[in-house]
């Protein structure tokens, strides 16, 4: 059962902070240091000296508490009652423009495997220690989980948006708009918590983010102070949502010894067609070849850069996982594209072992297809071996591997576009 809840949400008040735009961050994972400087750049309010703050050691996150106390007196407004906050993001995706909506409330926080949220990728231990401190300094929920509910009747938004209102934020960063409204009506607000009671939630992204959340509340519990931190700050979208846009990661091989890309694709002779041919020159070209041949099963492509060409692989019809060696894997994982990618030409095919795709050692990430494109190409190909171009995961597929109790390789999903920092914060030492 998913427990959602209002809560009285702290939210920049602009006629004291300025234009919205000057004040929302990436989340803090995608931030290198010359992002944070420019995006600090842009205003001393901006969440970003908050949620990555400067300092040295475990003295930053000082910095960041010190820099949140600020925010609350001189930026920040709380609202005088509980609500949900209904956020609407609108934005371009391959040719197409899309409106995805969601709303920000509190969720029960449940361990994964023993409640309704659901992941579907392993979390490390680094980024969970790093956000936990913060989260002590500031003792607040500074950042969102990204969450799916089904809801294909669209329950949800029938029950909102005649209480919608004038927005109490509108943005735009990096040509994608950000629009946030503020629902306190009681009646609406039932209404969204009694549809989501009996639902399933799936975490598309912030993993980390709501692990350490389940951290912090259970340090409070022993200490007797838990009660506040027993909600986290979420936001939540509908499965069934027309904007809930997925995109690809791709993978770029590097660091690999005896490297043999002919060799690796011997291994695979009886389970994958390969058809070789010109590498595509543009992206969106590129993602329309493996979509269409994808359609009939597991696909994707790979290339050694500089080579002006792609081998497409594709699922041979009739493929049986026990004869791949692939049995003892659970069957919503078997047929999967990244699966088979990371199962036979990563680690079968190249030795790239599953503790060193866990570590990255021989492996880097690339969401933008125009830029793995270009180090195929050979531009800026660095110590690149081979770039593997991959579909976007099907949500359904997400979905069941999430029921199934197990998670996928990392970076299976990109749901585009991520959600920022600075909407709304929750501060935890006043309750709700």
């Amino acid at each position: 059962m998913a427990l959602i809840r209002p809560f009285r949400g702290l939210r920049y008040d602009l006629e004291r902070a300025g234009d919205a735009s000057a004040l929302l961050a990436p989340p803090y994972d995608v931030v290198d240091d010359e992002g944070r400087a420019e995006i600090g750049a842009r205003s001393p309010h901006n969440c970003i000296h908050v949620i990555l703050p400067e300092g040295e050691g475990d003295a930053k996150y000082a910095a960041g508490a010190a820099h949140f106390e600020a925010l609350k007196k001189e930026a920040l407004l709380r609202d005088p009652e509980p609500g949900i906050y209904v956020y609407h993001q609108t934005f371009e995706s391959e040719g197409e423009r899309y409106t995805r909506k969601g709303f920000v409330a509190l969720i029960e926080l449940t361990r994964f495997g023993k409640g309704p949220v659901l992941p579907h990728e392993r979390t490390l231990s680094g980024p969970k220690e790093d956000r936990l401190k913060l989260m002590r300094a500031c003792q607040a929920h500074l950042e969102l989980v990204f969450g799916l509910f089904s809801d294909p009747e669209r329950r949800w938004e029938a029950a909102v948006e005649p209480r919608l209102g004038a927005p109490v934020l509108e943005a735009e960063l990096e040509g994608i708009g950000h629009t946030l409204y503020r629902v306190a009506d009681e009646t609406a607000v039932a209404a969204v918590v009694d549809l989501l009671a009996d639902r399933n939630i799936y975490i598309a992204d912030g993993h980390h983010r709501y692990e350490t959340m389940c951290a912090f509340r259970d340090e409070l519990e022993a200490q007797g102070l838990g009660d506040g931190a027993r909600f986290g700050m979420i936001y939540l979208s509908n499965l069934d949502d027309p904007g809930l846009v997925v995109l690809p990661t791709h993978r770029l091989v590097h660091g690999v010894e005896n490297f043999d890309l002919q060799g690796a694709l011997s291994t695979i002779s009886e389970i994958f067609d390969v058809t070789r041919e010109a590498l595509p020159g543009d992206a969106l070209a590129l993602r329309a070849r493996l979509v269409e041949a994808g359609k009939s099963g597991a696909a994707f492509g790979l290339t050694i850069p500089g080579s002006g060409v792609v081998d497409i692989l594709t699922l041979k019809p009739g493929f049986d996982p026990a004869a791949a060696g692939l049995g003892d894997l659970p069957a919503a994982l078997q047929r999967l594209d990244l699966v088979l990618l990371h199962e036979l030409i990563l680690d079968r095919g190249l030795g790239i072992t599953r503790e060193a795709q866990a570590s990255k050692r021989n492996l880097h990430y690339y969401k933008s297809t125009e830029k793995a494109l270009a180090v195929a190409r050979g531009e800026g190909v660095g110590d690149t071996q081979l770039v593997c171009f991959t579909n976007a995961t099907p949500v359904a597929d997400v979905v069941a591997v999430c029921d199934s109790g197990e998670v996928m390789p990392q970076k299976s999903t990109f749901f585009f576009p991520k959600i920022p920092t600075g909407l709304v914060f929750r501060d935890l030492r006043r309750g709700k």
